[in-house]
């Protein structure tokens, strides 16, 4: 897998010599890693340093590789979800994506595991939380993390093997990279075309405008190294990379002396340093890598450039689809204080609608939003910031340029208010605060590109010394951030201004350099050559279509699986008449508020502007503040406020279901009673006044919809499948599927926007009514009673917006909150009912300008408490990894694909796929393939392990008793399940194959969006948008 701009990604006890103390039995994993000592020798690692963090609970042990000088960081916290990583620096010099392809190869067997594919197969083996793989600019990086500690050996041990001892076979490079191929493998008359997984996910990569404007901007800011080039590959450089090239980047990159190895958790050091050491480092000597990235030469005058891309069909303005960026080179990242100053200075000059660049470029509309590259980026050796717009007019170029120079001069008279400078402090001191499940994984990222340009990580864990820094540098001198300014802005020669147009003939200009680099081979082939190809390709079908034997692999059992979940307690109580979930949970100091609000009484012509309403009613203002004051203060006071769509089918009946808003805030205890004076002022007295204002949210919004069908397009077409199938999908295609993003399209369009500003408040009148909402809350034992208190004064502060209407839908079930108490007497979910649903088949192709489909299939099976939803929930697991993955991935060459089961529905979906109608065919196979019960035991095994990964996976204290609340799914109903999951066989599997999934059986939905397509505009079955 590529992540932008940086990354791309995957899917997915001896005894120490003189000091024995490590055996010292603490409570606690921060306790035991600070017996460690400096200097202390431990399975031939070296402790350079051991260190406390206090802000974020945990202790880290720094070590080096006696023999070959790799790196090591440790973090002992006690936290069950414990992670490894390691990465190596990954310094291409061409663009033939040679390090992505790697990363994807490496991981299709090794010495020890030599089955095709390992790391595909270990996702049903384990029950790991996160199995990854990335390339980013520079390094590579493999993480992975699991709660289950003989999990972590077993995954320790396939990662260790895959990187440093994997195969690299010729087949699984064409399979990963690329290869010329028949279309028709089985055909050599076919016409030969490219094919190969990365080459596909690349070209699906570069059909995102603001990927490729990503791209062109670092490659041009930094163009004399390696960040110069496109390290996930530019699809048509991708052909030029040869097997020999893969294997030699392999040994001189892949090596303990140019890796970075980090863990993370609650599991004992020494068993991590001693398997590491045994299985892969001890086979190794000390090499002088000759990875390091030089500082960019500074240019002594700043350089202008222009790039093109696709036109945007979904674009709310056609003569309005212009990027124009200005990119500044500032320090080197290893210089931890400054990188922090840069950054939180990045913040205060764009961030929110209080910031100069905000101001100048937003509000005055030139542009729909800031351009796809914004603000501070410490990803490569040299950190940039950029400033720009996207969504503007060719016209406008000379005057945003002459804004972005007007407003750091600005900037550098007039400095920033100390509140907003303390804003930006409180958010730090949140983000310490929160815990999130994925911890370890967030330290890894955000020490891997410092650590990687050989920083110290050590000192950017030290967040708390960094603010106290700050603090001083800014007491000692107030002019400290405007010089920053005059120095990396306003004199720096360094600076890129990169603008960036539609060209009607782009895609064009593509499929037609392609052909022409395809028939560049064809060429220098010689008919001995077509006749080799044919039969290599024979070759890779063949050994994709044989049973693989995984028996090499280590494998949990579904022994090892928990038989019972470990239950949350809540409690619930009422506030001014309002129902309440408290939960009380380890909060560390923060709270956690969340209500929903239903639309029960919504009237149907009001619906679609839901959305809208959810994401303006925080940015409007209200009461006495304006939205800039309203913003300020959510800063200064709250985690954040923000409001969603909540569409939940009820678990026991696909034709009912809750239909709602979320409210979601949090905030650290001491500021509780601001946080719920803001929500009372929004309830009380929001402001829909402002068109000028509203025309600026409403750009952002249709451009952020726009820009997301390219990376998101399998949740666009699984939505749209499920349309017509439930009452359900109706709802969250109108809240969140391709209707949505047309309905954005046309309000942005609109010329005047006072009969949008009239909707808002119909919509809150019916939405922010206390008779219509429940309440949850997390937070600490210690401060439950507090919370009941700030909540109950802020229920009955907003009292004067009770209004008992009718519901539109006059068919209500209700749902007691609390399932022990007799029905009807106690508050409740108040659910529709649509008891004379009729579910229909519906075919709809999307045409969009990408060279690559989504795709997907949908099938109404049965809700969450039935019988069968077990038994489709296995076999979604299993048909995806055991059939579909291999259909879909490797033969097709589709980045990813598979199917799911959710919601009452069974889902078939495929992303970045070269195929379209050959991918359908493959999803009813798939079906085929399940009915003749072609699957093992072990097969099943796997899938249930696969299946309680995701269903055991952590939960975070802010999101404790949530799926409860929301769901009204609570711990038995869970347990029933878990049950039913256990017992699944392949009797089960085989039947509700049959009875469910076969043709004609049930109603089924299908969606496609992707490049023109013949086939399908010439089937009238089809419905073409």
């Amino acid at each position: 897998m590529q992540v932008v701009m940086i990354l791309f990604s995957l899917a997915n006890a001896s005894v120490l010599g003189q000091n024995p103390s490590w055996r010292f039995r603490s409570t606690s994993a921060t306790e035991r890693a600070l017996q460690y000592q400096a200097g202390q020798k431990i399975h031939g690692f070296t402790v350079k340093e051991v260190f406390t963090v206090p802000d974020l609970f945990l202790t880290a042990v720094k070590l080096t590789h006696d023999n070959t000088g790799a790196q090591y960081l440790h973090a002992a916290r006690d936290d069950k979800n414990n992670l490894f990583s390691v990465q190596f620096r990954t310094t291409p010099m061409d663009d033939t994506g040679v390090p992505h392809i790697l990363e994807h190869t490496v991981l299709c067997g090794s010495q020890k595991y030599p089955c095709r594919d390992p790391f595909f197969k270990m996702l049903n083996r384990s029950l790991s939380t996160f199995m990854n793989a990335f390339t980013a600019s520079d390094y590579t990086m493999y993480p992975f993390s699991t709660q289950n500690g003989k999990d972590f050996q077993n995954l320790l041990s396939v990662y260790l093997d895959a990187v440093f001892f994997p195969c690299l076979r010729e087949l699984d490079f064409w399979q990963e990279g690329w290869r010329l191929e028949n279309e028709n493998p089985t055909d050599p008359a076919s016409p030969l075309a490219f094919k190969g997984v990365v080459f596909n996910e690349m070209k699906g990569a570069f059909s995102d405008n603001e990927r490729v404007y990503a791209q062109h901007l670092q490659n041009k800011l930094f163009p004399d190294h390696t960040y110069g080039v496109v390290s996930g590959g530019e699809p048509l450089a991708i052909p030029d990379l040869t097997w020999e090239q893969l294997k030699h980047f392999h040994a001189t990159h892949y090596h303990p002396s140019n890796a970075r190895f980090f863990t993370y958790g609650d599991l004992p050091l020494e068993q991590h340093l001693e398997q590491i050491q045994e299985e892969a480092l001890s086979r190794f000597e000390r090499t002088e890598p000759d990875t390091a990235v030089p500082s960019q030469p500074i240019w002594d005058q700043p350089r202008e450039d222009h790039v093109t891309c696709s036109p945007d069909a979904m674009s709310p303005d056609p003569a309005k689809q212009n990027t124009l960026c200005m990119s500044f080179l500032l320090g080197d990242i290893t210089d931890t204080f400054e990188s922090f100053t840069l950054s939180l200075l990045s913040s205060l000059m764009i961030s929110g609608p209080n910031s100069p660049f905000y101001k100048a470029l937003i509000e005055p509309k030139i542009g729909s939003d800031f351009s796809s590259v914004v603000g501070y980026d410490g990803s490569t050796k040299e950190a940039s910031f950029s400033i720009g717009l996207q969504g503007m007019a060719e016209e406008d170029i000379p005057k945003v340029k002459q804004i972005i120079v007007q407003t750091i001069d600005e900037i550098i008279a007039n400095g920033f208010e100390e509140e907003r400078i303390e804003a930006q402090l409180h958010k730090i001191e949140i983000q310490m605060k929160h815990q999130s499940t994925s911890f370890g994984l967030s330290l890894a990222s955000y020490i891997a590109s410092c650590w990687n340009h050989d920083g110290d990580p050590v000192q950017l864990l030290k967040i708390s010394d960094s603010v106290t820094q700050f603090r001083q540098a800014l007491k000692d001198n107030p002019r400290f951030l405007q010089e920053k300014v005059l120095h990396y802005f306003k004199n720096n020669t360094h600076r890129l201004t990169l603008s960036m147009s539609p060209d009607e003939a782009y895609l064009e200009k593509q499929t037609k350099s392609e052909k022409e680099k395809l028939q560049k081979k064809i060429k220098a082939l010689s008919e001995s050559d077509k006749k080799e190809i044919y039969e290599k390709g024979l070759e890779l079908l063949s050994v994709q279509s044989q049973t693989q034997d995984a028996s090499c692999l280590p494998a949990l059992k579904v022994s090892d699986i928990e038989p019972t979940i470990s239950v949350t307690p809540v409690v619930m109580d009422t506030a001014g008449g309002v129902p309440v979930q408290y939960c009380e949970q380890p909060t560390n100091g923060m709270v956690y508020f969340r209500a929903v609000c239903s639309l029960n009484t919504l009237p149907e012509d009001l619906k679609p502007y839901v959305p809208l309403f959810c994401s303006v009613i925080t940015r409007m203002g209200c009461g006495r503040l304006d939205y800039r004051q309203q913003a300020q203060q959510m800063e200064l006071k709250t985690g954040g406020m923000s409001v969603s769509t909540s569409v939940h089918p009820d678990h026991s009946n696909m034709d009912m279901y809750e239909q709602g808003v979320l409210l979601s805030s949090s905030c650290l205890e001491r500021n509780l009673p601001d946080m719920f004076h803001l929500w009372s002022e929004i309830f009380n007295s929001p402001h829909f006044d402002d068109e000028e204002r509203l025309r600026v949210l409403v750009m952002m919004s249709a451009q952020e919809l726009a820009n997301g069908i390219s990376y998101s397009g399998h949740m666009y077409a699984m939505t749209r499948a499920a349309r017509s199938l439930t009452p359900t999908g109706e709802l969250n295609e109108t809240f969140g599927g391709m209707e949505q993003v047309k309905f954005m399209k046309r309000i942005a369009e609109m010329p005047d926007l006072t009969k949008v500003l009239r909707t808002l408040p119909r919509i809150k009148r019916h939405i922010l009514n206390p008779l219509n909402m429940r309440c949850a809350v997390n937070t600490t034992p210690q401060k439950v009673a507090d919370a009941a208190g700030q909540l109950d004064h802020f229920i009955s502060g907003v009292a004067s917006n009770k209004k008992d209407r009718r519901p539109v839908r006059p068919d209500i079930a209700e749902r007691p909150l609390d399932p022990l108490a007799a029905p009807g007497s106690g508050p409740s979910r108040k659910l529709i009912k649509e008891a004379h649903f009729k579910p229909c088949q519906m075919k709809t192709f999307f045409p969009m300008p990408f060279p690559v489909n989504f795709v997907s299939h949908c099938i109404r099976t049965v809700p969450f408490t039935h019988e069968d939803y077990a038994s489709l929930n296995i076999l979604a697991r299993m048909m995806t990894a055991k059939y579909l993955h291999g259909e879909i991935r490797e033969k097709g060459g589709a980045y990813g694909g598979g199917a799911r089961m959710g919601g009452g529905l069974f889902t078939f979906y495929s992303y970045r796929d070269p195929n379209s109608v050959q991918t359908l065919a493959a999803f009813r196979k798939g079906v085929d393939w399940a009915r003749s019960g072609a699957f093992t035991q072990q097969d099943i095994d796997e899938a249930k392990l696969s299946v309680f990964s995701a269903v055991d996976s952590p939960v975070a204290p802010s999101d404790k008793g949530m799926g409860r609340f929301l769901t009204g799914i609570t711990d038995e109903l869970k347990q029933a399940h878990r049950e039913r999951l256990f017992a699944v066989t392949s009797k089960n599997i085989v039947d509700v194959a049959g009875r469910y999934l076969g043709i004609g059986q049930r109603t089924c939905g299908v969606a496609v969006l992707g490049p023109e397509n013949d086939t399908i505009r010439k089937d009238p079955s089809w419905v073409v948008k």
